[in-house]
């Protein structure tokens, strides 16, 4: 007789309710209630329940269809998953080969040289194709050496150079054998130079972030901060235009900015400072006539406003940033102003932006630049918007602010910084022989001489990208430019006595 567990007998606790639902809402399985009730017992399940009765026969047939529907549920979840996992890989597949077919590369038109040939980016492009397929290849010969045991000690490797079995095995193992010592004597020794070169530059970078985060962590504990030798504006009426404030030049370069162009425009034209010496530029670089028609009328009407501000537009854009800040620069009446402060499109400076930066400059002639610290408005936009507030913080926090109190030397981030007019001048202005314009005239001014002061607590507002497509052409941007400049510079820096 078939032994009576204690979950069938008739006075054990009734089962408890399951309700087991498939993905595809033409099927269902539900189990009401126990084979105890005396009502309706299996309700939508009765097809495939037990017997009235409730003998073991019928409760084991149950169990088994029970079982045999939850594990088909399974089964459906499982190749589900499966299928879009596999529509994924096509789908990322087949857009890796129409970027490379196409010849695409993670450039923008502004950061793409205007000589570079379609010719030699289609043979780069094929290279890479030709090396990704050998590697490929190459790494199933030696999965499939490595399961057949060939992987061999070098002195087991000595013995393998004659066939040692004949027919297609003897030739593999032979092939794999000269494969091996090939690799030994010619590859091994770079790939092991290469390894020890990363390892070494890994340790000089963890170097450099603990010495950093030290610096910080000083800093903070000894209350560190630039301060001004003097104020300037002595006089309570900034309207008064006396002889303490200095004349200022404001540049707004943009190109096609046509969902920020009023923030921008209206936080520059309500910095507190003089009327009669701040001159705004609005450095319009749009190939749209409708956007250039709107940021025309937006200068239009500040200017009834009684703002000192105007509208310039170049017929030949050549130089992209750098080549609309240089056209500016050429002006006349530039020479007339000893402060140049820039402003992105997407910045938004606090009214006291120049009455907080400037006052550095007073009896510190040897200062050309004083740059603020970003903050942004769309931190907590996404999680891409976290992470780049995360390693942007680090940039300022950490590495903009301790390079700039212990060697007085950092990279301008292009924005939201004033520039002593001399010391443009001095460095040659701005040029357009890389990507970061911003970087570039840094270093050309530090190595003149020209120290910079960075303000951690003097902040001005702008936005993060929040799609990948925008955050891939910045960090392209970012990356190449000063791999560019260090082979530009590294003759000057060589020769610098800084």
């Amino acid at each position: 007789m078939a032994p009576s567990f204690g979950w069938w007998d008739k006075d054990a606790h009734r089962g408890t309710p399951v309700i087991v639902k498939m993905e595809n809402p033409n099927w269902s399985i539900a189990e009401i209630s126990s084979p105890d009730d005396d009502d309706d017992e299996y309700g939508a399940g009765e097809e495939f329940a037990a017997p009235r009765g409730g003998t073991q026969k019928g409760a084991r047939g149950k169990n088994a269809k029970q079982i045999t529907w939850v594990l088909l549920l399974k089964a459906h979840r499982a190749a589900g998953c499966l299928t879009s996992i596999a529509s994924a890989a096509v789908g990322l597949a087949s857009a890796v080969r129409r970027r490379v077919a196409s010849g695409r590369t993670d450039s923008d038109a502004a950061s793409s040289p205007p000589e570079e040939s379609p010719v030699l980016r289609s043979r780069f492009y094929s290279c890479i194709k030709v090396f990704l397929w050998l590697s490929v290849v190459l790494l199933g010969f030696e999965v499939a050496a490595y399961i057949k045991g060939w992987h061999l000690s070098a002195a087991a490797v000595q013995r393998l150079v004659l066939p040692s079995s004949s027919g297609a095995r003897g030739l593999l193992e032979w092939l794999y054998a000269g494969w091996v010592r090939f690799r030994v004597e010619y590859i091994a020794p770079p790939l092991q130079f290469l390894a020890d070169a990363c390892v070494v530059l890994f340790l000089i970078q963890s170097a450099d972030r603990l010495i950093l985060c030290l610096g910080c962590f000083w800093i903070r504990f000894k209350g560190i901060k630039p301060a001004p030798k003097r104020s300037i504006g002595a006089s309570e009426d900034p309207e008064s235009g006396g002889e303490d404030y200095p004349m200022v030049l404001v540049q707004i370069p943009m190109c096609n900015e046509k969902e920020v162009y009023q923030q921008s425009i209206a936080a520059v034209c309500n910095l507190d400072w003089p009327r009669s010496n701040i001159l705004v530029q609005v450095l319009d670089d749009s190939n749209d006539p409708t956007t250039q028609a709107l940021i025309r009328d937006e200068v239009e009407k500040w200017q009834q406003n009684g703002a000192r501000i105007m509208y310039r537009h170049r017929v030949i854009r050549e130089g992209y940033k750098a080549g609309n800040l240089k056209s500016a620069m050429n002006c006349s009446y530039v020479k007339d102003y000893e402060f140049v402060a820039i402003f992105d499109a997407d910045f938004q400076p606090t009214p006291d932006f120049l009455k907080r930066t400037v006052p550095h400059f007073k009896d510190n002639e040897d200062l050309g630049l004083v740059q603020a610290r970003w903050s942004f408005v769309n931190k907590d936009e996404n999680l891409l918007t976290r992470l780049q507030n995360i390693n942007l913080c680090f940039h300022f926090e950490v590495e903009q602010q301790v390079n700039g109190v212990f060697i007085n030397f950092f990279g301008f981030n292009g924005t939201a910084g004033v520039w002593r007019i001399k010391a443009l001048e001095d460095a040659g202005g701005w040029l357009e022989r890389t990507t970061v314009e911003d970087m570039d005239i840094a270093v050309r001014a530090h190595l003149k001489g020209w120290k910079f002061i960075y303000l951690n607590d003097v902040e001005c507002q702008c936005e993060l990208p929040e799609s990948y497509e925008a955050y891939r052409k910045q960090q392209h941007r970012w990356h190449s430019g000063p791999m560019q400049l260090f082979r530009l510079c590294l003759p000057d820096i060589i020769r610098s006595k800084v």
